[in-house]
């Protein structure tokens, strides 16, 4: 073999042996990009879940409220209207 076709050859396997190397070290840091992002979708998962329980206990809190409100103001109604007949005279029929 003459020292050009060695010289080829060795420089051929020099690059096949770069690019292996360069595609394992890619393949590695997307592998690691892909576990950050898992971690930061499941974070996220986590953060939307406890916002969306703490909107729901808001619900039912407010729902609690408007309940009491109701039935505040049903009582207040009753003493208005109690208020109204004393006050024009009508008498309550019970």
């Amino acid at each position: 073999m003459s020292g050009e076709i060695i010289a080829i050859v060795t420089v051929g396997l020099t690059l096949a042996g770069l690019l292996v190397g360069l595609f394992a070290w890619l393949r590695a840091d997307m592998i690691k990009g892909e576990e950050r992002l898992r971690a930061d979708i499941v974070k996220g998962e986590e953060r939307l879940e406890s916002q969306i329980n703490g909107v729901r206990g808001e619900v039912v809190e407010t729902r609690a409220e408007v309940s009491q409100l109701r039935e505040r103001m049903a009582h207040l109604e009753g003493l208005l209207e109690g208020i109204r007949d004393f006050v024009t005279g009508r008498a309550t029929t019970n």
